[in-house]
Order: structure tokens, then C-alpha cells, then sequence
């Protein structure tokens, strides 16, 4: 008895070491492991123990929401390259692009419903919840599945982007959609040539109608030429 006794109490540290090394994939299991833990920033790591990311998880809203999208002032730029929306940029405590690499692996992982949350500068507030999100691999452009629609009076842009490669300034994934479309793409996203949203577009204020839809979009509920004041994009496990 008294063996098995100091056995245990040796083993005790290492026991105690592996259970600190599970490592919150999302921020539901943040929130799992603590539901009185505030909104704010918090680390995660999608693809394992070397790929730690500062998101912003918001607990409030139901919680354990994971933000991988998110524009409120315009103090970061979201005109960018493939490769930054590859891995991600901004900062999590304010604006910021998860990064599509880590998107990915977080959706094979778990079975995610998306909340598209919005605000105009007049202090109205909409959102759109889809049931179902993923994206595939960048091999597949990273191609957007959305289906599941619940109207939180925002409507459906998303609609003509479900199936889409994902797309920027510096690989357009469907130029021959583009060509026949009026628009200009000053943004990245799941494009389909004359998209419905534009999340990732320039920062303006308000309406604008001096160049068409190049703003922070989301047409179903403010039209062409109204920019966003915010907008966030985020996900959680369905249970």
C-alpha cells in the first residue's frame, strides 16, 4: 500500500501537467471549461500546439462564439493579399481576419453554425445566423458552404455566395463571373462575380454613392451604397 501510495503521489505533477495541456481548440471549449470567462481575447490554437491565435470571443451573445471576422472603426486595413488572408492579420481586440488556414481546420473539426452580426451608424442593429459553416481546403479555394438561414432582420446576402472560392485583388477565382459584373472588388471574400455582401470591403462612413459598392456591405438590409459601421463574423459548435 504505502508503494502504490508514493507511486501516486509522483505521478500526481505529471497527471496535473497533461491536464493543463489540453489546449481550447475554439472558444467553446474556453467557455466550457469556465462560463463566468468575460468577452475579450483569448488564445486558441485550431491546428495544435504550435498554432496559438488571439481571437476575440464573444461570451455574451449565448456564448461561446468565436469571431473570425470583425470591422468597427476602420483603423486596419482589409485590402490584402491571398497570403494574409491565408494566415490572418489585425489584432483580436479590435479589427481582424482569423485567417482562412485556421477557419478551415477549425470547421473539420466540429459541425459550426455562423452569426453575422451588424450595426449602421445610426445605431441599428441586424444579424444573420446560418446553421451550417464550413470551408473546404485551399487546394478547393477554400470554398464556402452556408446553408440554414434565420433572419434577424439583416436578410440573406450571403445567399449567392454559398458554394464560392474565396477570392482577392491578387487571385480571383472566378474572372469570367467578374468580367460581366459592374462591380469592382476592393475587398476580399467568397465572391461570385456581383456579390451580396462585402464584409472585407473599404471602410467609409455611412451612405456613399461615389463609388459603387466598394463599402463594408451587406445589401439585403442597407443596399449598395451604405458602408457599415460594424460588422463581425463568428462561429460556434452546434450542439
Amino acid at each position: 500500500m504505502k508503494l502504490v501510495s508514493v507511486v501516486l503521489v509522483l505521478l500526481a505533477p505529471l497527471l496535473t501537467s497533461c491536464q493543463q495541456l489540453v489546449l481550447p481548440v475554439d472558444c467553446s471549449d474556453i467557455y466550457n471549461n469556465d462560463n463566468s470567462r468575460p468577452s475579450g481575447v483569448y488564445t486558441i490554437y485550431p491546428i495544435g500546439a504550435t498554432s496559438a491565435v488571439q481571437v476575440y470571443c464573444d461570451m455574451d451573445s449565448e456564448g461561446r462564439w468565436t469571431v473570425f471576422q470583425r470591422r468597427m472603426d476602420g483603423t486596419v486595413n482589409f485590402y490584402r493579399g491571398w497570403d494574409q488572408y491565408k494566415t490572418g492579420f489585425g489584432i483580436a481586440a479590435g479589427e481582424y481576419w482569423l485567417g482562412l488556414e485556421s477557419l478551415y481546420h477549425l470547421t473539420q473539426k466540429k459541425r459550426y453554425e455562423l452569426l453575422v452580426d451588424m450595426e449602421d451608424f445610426e445605431g441599428n442593429k441586424a444579424f444573420a445566423l446560418y446553421s451550417s459553416f464550413s470551408i473546404n481546403t485551399e487546394c478547393d479555394g477554400y470554398r464556402l458552404n452556408v446553408s440554414g438561414f434565420t433572419d434577424g432582420g439583416a436578410g440573406d446576402s450571403l445567399k449567392v455566395h454559398n458554394g464560392q472560392k474565396f477570392s482577392t485583388f491578387d487571385k480571383e477565382q472566378d474572372s469570367d463571373v467578374a468580367r460581366h459584373c459592374a462591380r469592382t472588388f476592393l475587398g476580399a471574400f467568397w465572391y461570385n462575380g456581383c456579390f451580396l455582401a462585402n464584409p472585407n470591403g473599404v471602410y467609409r462612413w455611412g451612405f456613399d454613392s461615389t463609388l459603387f459598392a466598394v463599402g463594408v456591405e451587406w445589401d439585403t438590409w442597407k443596399g449598395d451604397d451604405y458602408s457599415l459601421k460594424a460588422i463581425s463574423m463568428k462561429i460556434r459548435p452546434v450542439l
